[in-house]
């Protein structure tokens, strides 16, 4: 019974959109540069190769690799559909002109996740802008989940913003940054991204399902108290975030660097291990050990979004502080959902032997398959 539930649910969880990969989400980058008192602005835009694919079909003879010889061909296309869904205006007030965008050049360049076409492009205004208004619709016709990652730059200094479809358009001020703006935008991308990365989620959920019940004389026993319950999740939450905000804000900062497959391979391994110590219990008393080590591992996991936008230092603070912020709401926001249930339920036979291994059972199936999806793509 206990592995039939695990394939079934394992079978549900892959129709899911984003649970194959997981993590990394569709991201673009768009940098827009703004010298002082000038009407034309310089631009570089990053976009998945995989999501250019997808909307205009870049692999021509079907071979599942997209080449340099391909990208070249559909170059026209690429612009065309990039440049059609970016709209830049120069604001006076409350006049408002649209710029001229114009492509100008066609790279490819490799992020964490994958390989890029680099757009740059030139931007022609009526007259310098005193205020930037961006409205951004890539990709969201076909993927509601993606995000484009906004780099602002002037002479002085550098604002960072996310586009998303729930907030697709965002006017900033050329002459002086807004930091409250950048910071409530990387709290709410914080936010989505803990809430979308499923691999987070699931490692949570292994450390937190047992925190109600004590193994004792080979099974599961429910905890005698509401304090003792809240006690262990208090200690493994605040354990997995002091080690995820550490390395977090290293591999942000440039000190910490591994390789992308490395890290999600490892992140998809501590969810196996947290499922297992669920079926087979090893660490039974101290999992906030478990959430400190591992949770170290996932912070580099969460510095995959800040690592390709190339902040400078001062917009970077700001951009990790928020993130980072945001993740700590989504997290207890999980926990506010999950807790209650478990505490109420168990006691009960329902819990301790179809939900704990039912669940470790299905959560190590679907680690597996990650674990073979991304060290063996």
């Amino acid at each position: 019974m206990k592995y039939l539930l695990c394939w079934v649910t394992l079978l549900a969880l892959l129709t899911l959109p984003g649970f194959a990969q997981a993590h990394k989400q569709s991201d673009s980058y768009l940098s827009i540069t703004l010298n002082a008192g000038s009407s034309q602005l310089q631009g570089q835009w990053d976009i998945a190769l995989r999501d250019l694919d997808f909307v205009i079909g870049l692999d021509a003879n079907a071979d599942d690799r997209i080449t340099w010889g391909e990208v070249k061909a559909q170059r026209a296309a690429i612009e065309s559909y990039a440049l059609g869904h970016l709209r830049l205006a120069s604001m006076q007030g409350d006049r408002r002109d649209d710029c001229a965008l114009q492509a100008q050049q066609m790279l490819i360049d490799e992020h964490v996740d994958g390989a890029y076409a680099v757009l740059r492009f030139s931007a022609s205004c009526h007259a310098a802008p005193r205020q930037l208004a961006i409205d951004y619709a890539l990709l969201f016709a076909v993927d509601p989940n993606h995000r484009g990652l906004l780099d602002l730059r002037t002479d002085s200094f550098t604002q960072a913003a996310v586009l998303s479809m729930e907030t697709p358009s965002i006017a900033l001020d050329a002459r002086s940054k807004n930091p409250w703006q950048q910071l409530r935008s990387f709290v709410v991308e914080g936010i989505w991204h803990i809430w979308q990365g499923y691999d987070h989620i699931l490692f949570l959920f292994t450390l937190l399902l047992p925190a109600v019940v004590l193994y004792r004389d080979g099974r599961w026993q429910p905890r005698a108290s509401l304090r003792e319950s809240s006690t262990d999740i208090l200690k493994v939450v605040t354990a997995f975030t002091l080690a995820h905000s550490l390395t977090l804000s290293l591999a942000a900062l440039g000190f910490v660097h591994a390789p992308s497959w490395l890290v999600e391979s490892a992140i998809a391994l501590t969810v196996l291990l947290g499922a297992l110590n669920i079926l087979f219990p090893v660490v039974r008393e101290r999992r906030w050990l478990v959430a400190l080590c591992f949770g170290l591992i996932h912070g580099l996991g969460f510095a995959s979004v800040l690592a390709d936008l190339g902040l400078q230092p001062g917009g970077l603070l700001q951009a990790l502080v928020g993130f980072n912020i945001g993740v700590e709401i989504g997290q207890l926001g999980i926990v506010a959902v999950l807790m209650p249930a478990s505490y109420v339920l168990r006691g009960t036979v329902f819990y301790r032997r179809l939900v704990l291994p039912g669940g470790a059972a299905a959560i190590g199936c679907l680690a597996l398959y990650w674990i073979g999806l991304r060290a063996f793509p």
